[in-house]
């Protein structure tokens, strides 16, 4: 429970204080980098504070300069905050829209352009928010995505989601996997009590869509790099959250 109450304290302190000096310059200035870079600089420290080390491999194999797809797995709520810090450059990344409505965050996502995702099923829905990472794919930033859509309950991968692989095409952005974990013994699912422990997270070689026929065949490769990151038992099929 300590590092939890850390982590809590850590954005207490300095999150806030932060959010309150930079949100109106990026209003005012129209440039949100300096609060994006603050917003990782607090959640590095947080998990520093907390006892949480992470451990990433395979930085070097990002193509610079280029805005990438970056594709992970999810099996904590920890993940989002262990990753997106270590992606290169400036990322947008796919949330429910209920994160959205939290005060001050939910307007840091709007600010960054992260793009809100509906679960409602609906096609127009997923239209929606594949249109929107597109735009912001044209202004040179990362997407960052959890293909399976939602946690795993147990760790083990289960099947992807196909909107990601839709904007990938429709783009030909480089998708680069990534596996995580670690994370499943750090934050059990339900729980807000965080136990200390190392993250671990492998970029893998780009994959380019244009090298596949199908959405199908992309995801599958995809699937198949992410996997060979992770431990052989979180690679059978697991249960949704």
């Amino acid at each position: 429970m300590i590092a939890s109450l850390t982590i809590l304290a850590t954005f207490i302190v300095l999150g806030i204080p932060t959010s309150v000096l930079l949100i109106p310059w990026a209003l005012i200035t129209g440039n949100v980098t300096p609060l994006y870079n603050a917003a990782l600089m607090v959640q590095r420290l947080a998990f520093r504070l907390a006892g949480i080390r992470v451990e990433v491999k395979g930085s070097e194999l990002i193509p610079a300069h280029t805005a990438c797809i970056f594709m992970s797995n999810h099996v904590s709520n920890l993940d989002p905050p262990a990753l997106i810090p270590r992606i290169p450059g400036r990322t947008a990344a796919f949330i429910k829209r209920s994160l959205m409505k939290i005060p001050v965050l939910g307007f840091g996502f709007k600010l960054g352009e992260f793009i809100p995702v509906d679960r409602d099923g609906k096609v127009e829905s997923a239209q929606e928010s594949i249109a929107i990472a597109r735009t912001v794919m044209a202004k040179g930033l990362h997407i960052t995505t959890f293909v399976e859509g939602t946690r795993s309950r147990d760790g083990r991968m289960l099947p992807f989601k196909k909107g990601p692989f839709y904007l990938a095409k429709e783009t030909g952005a480089p998708c680069i996997p990534v596996s995580i974990h670690g994370t499943e013994n750090m934050m059990a699912k339900g729980s807000m009590k965080i136990k200390p422990g190392t993250v671990h997270i492998e970029f893998h070689s780009p994959i380019y869509p244009d090298n596949f026929a199908t959405r199908e065949e992309l995801m599958e490769a995809v699937r198949a790099a992410i996997a060979s990151g992770l431990p052989e038992w979180m690679t059978e099929a697991g249960t949704r959250e």
